[in-house]
């Protein structure tokens, strides 16, 4: 970061994204009572714990907003709003952006595609996506803690599909790590899962 540039966690486009995350993604986290936007903030605190510019955090903030609630429009605004750099994050963690009024395509379609996609992906989407599946797969395994094997009942892969996914995912980000305390960080939780299950 530039001397004269402001830290981070004051300046107007990071409070902006901040804002318009907490906005946008009013929902729950599956299963769950948390507020999803927790997950965003998390997710945003890695990659700023990992030395991630402006422009990756604000991304972390926004990864899902694409797929989440909008599709392209939602990410030509992310482009007018943030810029090229943060639209481009953003598109390259959003699997499936659906034209409005469509349905997104299969589930394990769209994840193969991803893993694919995430093997050869810039530094900067592989640095917020690494950061985006290790919350997830903590998140997994605390409350795998608490349920047991009914928390495979919350998502679209089930139990082997989610397992598979995030191996494959653990495996692609170990062997082009953006940042390598993510990468087997992520490793280490998806051995725990594989493990308990």
């Amino acid at each position: 970061m530039a001397a004269n540039q402001s830290p981070l966690p004051t300046s107007p486009r990071f409070l902006s994204a901040l804002n318009y995350a907490t906005t946008l993604h009013t929902e729950s986290r599956k299963g769950t009572a948390i507020p999803y936007i927790s997950h965003l903030y998390s997710v945003a605190a890695l990659v700023m714990e990992s030395d991630g510019s402006e422009e990756e955090v604000i991304a972390a903030l926004l990864h899902d907003a694409v797929e989440d609630h909008g599709g392209v429009k939602t990410l030509e605004k992310i482009r007018s709003d943030y810029g090229e750099e943060v639209a481009a994050i953003v598109d390259g963690c959003t699997d499936d952006a659906p034209p409005e009024g469509q349905e997104k395509r299969p589930w394990r379609e769209r994840k193969e595609e991803y893993v694919t996609h995430i093997a050869s992906a810039s530094d900067s989407v592989r640095l917020v996506s690494n950061a985006d599946k290790l919350h997830n797969a903590r998140c997994i395994l605390r409350d795998y803690r608490d349920i047991g094997e009914a928390i495979w009942d919350r998502f679209t892969g089930k139990k082997e599909g989610s397992l598979w996914y995030y191996r494959a995912l653990a495996d692609a980000f170990l062997s082009n790590p953006a940042n390598t305390f993510l990468a087997e960080e992520l490793n280490r939780v998806v051995v725990e899962l594989e493990a308990s299950s």
